[in-house]
């Protein structure tokens, strides 16, 4: 497959389909892998050795390390749990990462073992599972410049995963857009529970602006062929669960797309 051109802007386009906004973060892309995740990990690999990293077996993150590896010219290492392999790990390793599977259990065991990987690898780098930095969340603060002004918009939609992503956006808000802090902010979870992460890592009182509810699907089951606003292609375990959230007069916020 011929590898996207790519597109690095310093913010993504918002743009309006009929009576909805898109933030379209699925269009940033470099080494063939787009989103906003991509645009962290990018960042976050400048100078490294190899990239090291715990990911889901049906997450983009493991496909993301991969291809940046690939185009770094660096090794790569990905842990996740034991189980069948999915597409996403196909990529990943043709993309030539190594690939190590650990007995099934909670993301934290995968993550130690990746932690650990990393410590035994002098002058490579550990990308965080769920891009959870600080860079990653200031990013997406930035990515809040461009929004639509306060009398536009209805809410803010936005796919939860990690929590990150929602992270910058609040904190992006409070620091950037005044202007939309009294906008309401739906998470839609499409996984695990992310009160607690997002504690950790969103400005304080970040629950008196956002939202948090469950897109109520398997995680692991995705949602093939869905689009929104004009033909607009959504990732089938993320925006494409989220979706169904979005109504007239949202922002729906694209995190990315695999």
């Amino acid at each position: 497959m011929k590898e996207l051109p790519d597109n690095t802007p310093e913010y993504t386009p918002v743009e309006k389909h009929g009576d909805i906004w898109l933030k379209r973060d699925d269009l940033y892309c470099i080494a063939g892998v787009r989103g906003g995740k991509v645009r962290s990990c990018w960042h976050l690999s400048q100078g490294a050795k190899g990239l090291i990293t715990a990911s889901n077996r049906h997450s983009p993150q493991q496909i993301i390390v991969s291809y940046i590896a690939k185009r770094m010219k660096i090794p790569a290492r990905i842990h996740l749990a034991s189980g069948s392999k999915t597409e996403e790990m196909e990529r990943a390793t043709k993309a030539g990462a190594e690939l190590f599977q650990h007995k099934m259990g909670y993301n934290s065991v995968i993550c130690a073992r990746a932690h650990t990987d990393a410590t035994q690898h002098e002058g490579w780098t550990e990308i965080p599972f769920g891009m959870c930095s600080l860079l990653a969340i200031e990013g997406n603060a930035t990515q809040t410049k461009n929004l639509p002004k306060r009398k536009d918009i209805k809410r803010i939609v936005v796919p939860v995963g990690s929590g990150i992503a929602l992270s910058g956006i609040i904190l992006g808000i409070q620091k950037y857009r005044k202007d939309l802090k009294d906008t309401p902010i739906i998470g839609v979870m499409v996984g695990a529970d992310r009160h607690k992460l997002i504690d950790r890592f969103a400005p304080f009182g970040w629950r008196q602006h956002a939202t948090l509810v469950h897109a109520g699907m398997d995680y692991s089951k995705p949602q093939n062929n869905v689009t929104i606003g004009n033909g607009v292609e959504l990732d089938p375990y993320y925006e494409a669960k989220a979706a169904p959230q979005v109504q007239p007069g949202d922002l729906f916020w694209i995190v990315g797309i695999r």
